[in-house]
């Protein structure tokens, strides 16, 4: 009986994790069957379930074959990579802007998804590592030593990633950003041949036409590893938003936080930049979304980011199939036509007070 009390709490804690799960999951999954239904050819709902009976479940509903294997092999696919792209983004966006206290960084802005971009195209193109190095493994060097350039440079302007100097970090980023899509044009130009240049720079804006069970096989488990390891170290991140010298009083192994966190985003970055190329303004558009509905908090904050950065990217993936007639654009535009001008709103709020 003197146990009752300890327990209560525990149960009460469990309990809500799980009606959160609950509803998250509820709200993916029909997230995810509008993408399968939508497209430039409607697929009623009922398909739909007939399908994923017939491959899940051993049923044996009369369906053409072609309607099947698009559900199946096509829109299924592409709208579960969505999900996790949209979710990792998220979700990298929330650790960098929390740990480096500002409120403009987001992977893309910080150079990650160009460095990820160059390391993909040196292993696609140049053949860097002769066939040893996998193309993740290729972007997760490049956006790793494109956030060390990039750190090296706020450093030695004077700003590092300090609450002194915000804009550092992002102008660094930009600069860093620049550097490395010259440097992907450049091998580009220099090794692709004319048809694989076309390929690679569609791809480079963003495309999910080639996302296969394969890649849902890459990126389901690396868009739940980020948001899992980000929501263990919520109260971490809740002492960053005081500074490195408050989370230190507070007990948190700041090095060791920073490097692990910041590492995870590079790396879930890195990977969703190979199976879908560079998306802008996801990872700086939905944390902030996500904390003017749940607030700052990062029990709350990291699975809303996430849920949300995957409904956002499934709903630009369907925007960019229907917009054009008989075409499919690069998911990337649709991403910065809503991105760029959330990002002058949020240049325009921080204006400082005259």
């Amino acid at each position: 009986m003197p146990q009752i009390p300890a327990v209560r709490p525990l149960a009460r804690l469990l309990g809500r994790v799980a009606l959160h799960g609950a509803w998250i999951s509820v709200a993916l999954a029909a997230a995810v069957l509008a993408g399968v239904c939508i497209g430039e050819t409607a697929i009623p709902l009922s398909t739909v379930w007939q399908t994923l009976a017939n491959k899940l479940l051993g049923a044996a509903y009369p369906l053409d074959r072609i309607d099947q294997g698009i559900v199946w092999n096509y829109r299924l696919t592409r709208a579960i990579v969505a999900a996790c792209c949209g979710a990792g983004l998220a979700v990298s966006g929330v650790i960098l802007q929390s740990l480096l206290r500002n409120a403009l960084a987001d992977p893309y802005l910080l150079g990650i998804s160009a460095g990820a971009s160059t390391g993909a195209v040196l292993v696609t193109v140049a053949g860097l590592g002769a066939g040893a190095v996998s193309l993740s493994l290729g972007a997760f060097g490049g956006a790793l030593a494109a956030f060390l350039l990039v750190a090296l440079l706020a450093r030695a302007s004077g700003g590092g990633i300090g609450p002194r100097a915000a804009g550092q970090i992002v102008l660094a980023g930009i600069a860093g950003s620049q550097l490395f899509n010259a440097l992907t044009a450049f091998i580009i130009t220099r090794s692709a041949s004319a048809e694989q240049a076309r390929g690679i720079m569609f791809w480079l804006l963003g495309n999910l036409s080639g996302a296969r069970w394969d890649n849902v096989g890459l990126a389901v488990p690396v868009a739940l590893g980020v948001t899992l390891l980000c929501l263990w170290h919520a109260r971490a991140l809740d002492a960053f938003t005081f500074g490195t010298d408050s989370a230190t009083a507070l007990g948190v192994p700041v090095r060791r936080v920073q490097t692990l966190l910041i590492g995870c985003a590079s790396l879930a970055t890195a990977v969703m930049v190979s199976i879908v190329g560079s998306i802008g303004f996801v990872g700086l558009v939905v944390p902030h979304a996500a904390r003017f509905i749940v607030g700052v908090r990062h029990v709350r904050l990291v699975p809303a980011a996430a849920l949300m950065g995957a409904m956002f990217l499934i709903a630009a993936d369907v925007i960019s199939r229907i917009a054009v007639k008989g075409q499919v654009l690069p998911i990337g535009v649709v991403t910065a036509l809503v991105g760029a001008p959330v990002f002058a709103l949020i240049l325009v709020r921080r204006k400082p007070a005259r």
